[in-house]
């Protein structure tokens, strides 16, 4: 007989024995696999995500670089919206190498790497709830009764989106005659914000807000419209953009009468970037803000807005031409010439600012 064969034990106990022994060692062995596997795919999920990020910073990084110097050409149009992919996909991949690294840390007895993540919030109370049941059973899975009773329920939540719908409005305008005099009547059309009226409100307050506060621009949203099935050219965009602007016009004075009769503007200026033709310029918006309400004021606060390609001082003597108050801005020369006394039609009062201390202020007489 086999070597093996005679170290088996003759009686049953040590058999059992040597049985548990065995089995013993196999789940020791089970368990170590087990935990060098979270432990990899801990140090994997690690190292997707210091991907991810080291990504992104770069992504960041050159963003800010085209931001100052400029230089925005196609191809580097191209190359950044390729970097921005490739984010998204080792966001992705990190994204499963932390699920993966969750399910085996599951399976072992070892901590494993795990990416903090805050609480989620619930979700706001002003959005609509759709309550969906499911069918209770009608009899006891465990006996086959019918007597059931309600004993509570569990409610999950999940956030749901309603695609974007487009729809055509038809307004009818009914024409009749009159069988006495033969005349024909019709109701007036109705009121539409821009030329030939095609496009509704709605449409237009969102190409605005795409525009504008989403910095979405006029192409990308006639591509976007157009994957949708509604074809709208760029020109035909920018005509109700212009249209728009021009309906808005009178708001827009009645805001600056407002904010010009202060007593007192806080003023400043800052570098937005404008596209020009082959690369970025650095543009300006001008804001000049009348707030009362720290000094017992009754009136509305109200921010008025300027844009213009460049800084010259000319910017802010149009801009504040006609205004006569206290004026609270940082030590920038081009405010200089408000405050001169030949000034027309009167100099302005300037209140120095503390958070500009570090500035030396210019007086000119």
């Amino acid at each position: 007989m086999s070597d093996a064969t005679e170290e088996l034990p003759d009686d049953l106990a040590s058999a059992l024995a040597l049985l548990a022994q065995e089995r013993a060692r196999r789940v020791a062995a089970e368990a170590e696999a087990a935990t060098a596997k979270a432990e990899a795919a801990s140090a994997k999920a690690l190292v997707s995500h210091s991907e991810a990020l080291i990504a992104r910073l770069k992504l960041e990084i050159d963003k800010v670089r085209r931001e100052l110097y400029g230089s925005r050409s196609e191809r580097k149009a191209r190359l950044l919206e390729q970097m921005e992919l490739q984010l998204e996909e080792l966001e992705a991949d990190a994204g499963e190498d932390e699920l993966a690294a969750e399910i085996a840390a599951k399976a072992s007895a070892v901590k494993a790497f795990e990416h903090k993540r805050p609480s989620r919030k619930p979700f706001p109370e002003h959005l609509p709830r759709e309550r969906v049941v499911i069918a209770a059973p009608t009899a006891c899975p465990c006996c086959g009764s019918a007597k059931l009773s309600k004993l509570g329920e569990d409610i999950t939540e999940t956030l749901e989106v309603i695609p974007r719908q487009w729809k055509v409005i038809q307004t009818v305008r009914e024409k009749f005659t009159c069988r006495e005099c033969e005349k024909i009547a019709q109701p007036p059309a109705p009121f539409h914000v821009t030329p030939r009226g095609f496009a509704g409100p709605n449409l237009l307050a969102m190409i605005l807000f795409e525009k504008f506060a989403q910095h979405q621009p006029l192409n990308r949203q006639s591509e976007r419209y157009a994957r949708e099935g509604v074809n709208l050219s760029l020109s035909t965009l920018a005509d109700q953009v212009g249209a728009c602007a021009a309906a808005l016009k009178p708001i827009h004075s009645l805001i600056e009468a407002h904010v010009l009769a202060a007593e007192r503007l806080h003023g400043d200026d800052t570098t937005v970037p404008i596209l020009a033709k082959g690369k970025t310029d650095t543009g300006r918006i001008w804001t000049y803000v009348r707030d009362d309400r720290p000094f017992g004021g009754l009136s509305p606060p109200a921010a008025l807005y300027y844009a213009s390609r460049d800084r010259r001082q000319e910017h802010p003597e149009r801009h504040l031409k006609t205004f006569t108050g206290i004026l609270q801005a940082d030590a920038y020369g081009g405010y200089n010439p408000l405050f001169k006394v030949d000034r027309d039609p009167g100099s302005l009062t300037q209140a120095l600012c503390w958070a500009h201390l570090w500035t030396p202020p210019t007086l000119q007489g």
